[in-house]
């Protein structure tokens, strides 16, 4: 056998493994489906979005949705289409930069708190105390209100209330592999705890941290919406689903609902969609669903 037929035969195991899934559970590749249309907005939306989504037109403002403006327009005359669009690639940026980051940060903590115990545990455990002691939103809001709004403090906020999450979910699954007869042979065969716990302890603990990767993503596009709507998220006129739903809700009543109602049905796709890509992204790195 050649190297290139030995390299492929993991990648084509890889892509077998993940029609089996998605061919397994239709909803999980409905969810990927429209992860990969948000990515592909993210990517590209600002290139080929029909309008500019930051030029004013009074004389089109408030107008319907129509052929020329998919979406309608707000009361600025600025096309939401357009707009919906280019934000996604914002919301999506706050989402995977904060997951990604707390994902690292509150994962190694809550295997280092499991697995080595004593005082790591009890300083770990102890930070993740104080963090849920508060509702978790009001303090993203005294975090972002202290440090000022930006894209990264945004990051940074929601990061930090959704550290205590990954910590207990890690510490958990960690706690009870420690003893496992794996990482009993592990030990014997001379694995430094380091390699041990990175080699052999983490890959077992991923699929289910997946699924709170997934969940949390969703969480992540809500806390950065749920900021803006307050004013305490991305400043206009960045779009952002946020804003935009503030914007157009003083205007429901008054007939205008497509300013409020098109971003509010997008982010409530994103966070449908993560919702549902928990169970999918499990089975996809589940060293037991592999054959």
């Amino acid at each position: 056998m050649t190297l290139a037929a030995t390299d492929a035969a993991p990648k084509d195991s890889l892509f077998s493994h993940a029609r089996h899934i998605v061919a397994e559970n239709p909803v999980t590749g409905l969810a990927f489906g429209l992860f990969a249309l948000f990515a592909l907005a993210a990517l590209i939306g600002p290139y080929v979005v029909p309008h500019d989504p930051l030029a004013s037109n009074t004389s089109a403002a408030l107008q319907p949705p129509s052929a020329t403006y998919w979406f309608g327009t707000d009361q600025l005359g600025r096309d939401i289409f357009s707009r919906v669009v280019v934000a996604a690639r914002l919301d999506m940026i706050i989402a995977v930069a904060s997951v990604a980051l707390v994902f690292v940060g509150g994962g190694f903590a809550g295997i280092a708190s499991g697995y080595c115990g004593g005082w790591t545990d009890r300083i770990v455990g102890r930070v993740s105390d104080t963090i849920m002691a508060f509702p978790l939103f009001v303090l993203a809001m005294g975090i972002v209100a202290a440090l000022g709004n930006t894209v990264t403090n945004i990051v940074i906020a929601t990061a930090i209330i959704n550290f205590p999450l990954y910590v207990r979910v890690a510490r958990a699954e960690a706690n009870i592999r420690r003893e496992a007869g794996f990482v009993q042979a592990a030990r014997l065969a001379g694995n430094s705890e380091m390699r041990i716990l990175l080699g052999h302890i983490a890959p077992n603990i991923l699929p289910i941290m997946m699924v709170q990767v997934s969940l949390t993503m969703g969480y992540a596009i809500l806390n950065a919406a749920g900021l803006s709507f307050i004013g305490l998220g991305v400043r206009p006129p960045t779009p952002e689903w946020g804003i935009m739903v503030a914007e157009g809700a003083s205007f429901i009543i008054s007939g205008e609902w497509w300013i409020a109602f098109f971003p509010g049905v997008t982010l409530m796709l994103a966070v449908f969609c993560f919702n549902l890509l928990g169970d999918g992204l499990r089975d996809l790195v589940d060293p037991q669903r592999r054959t």
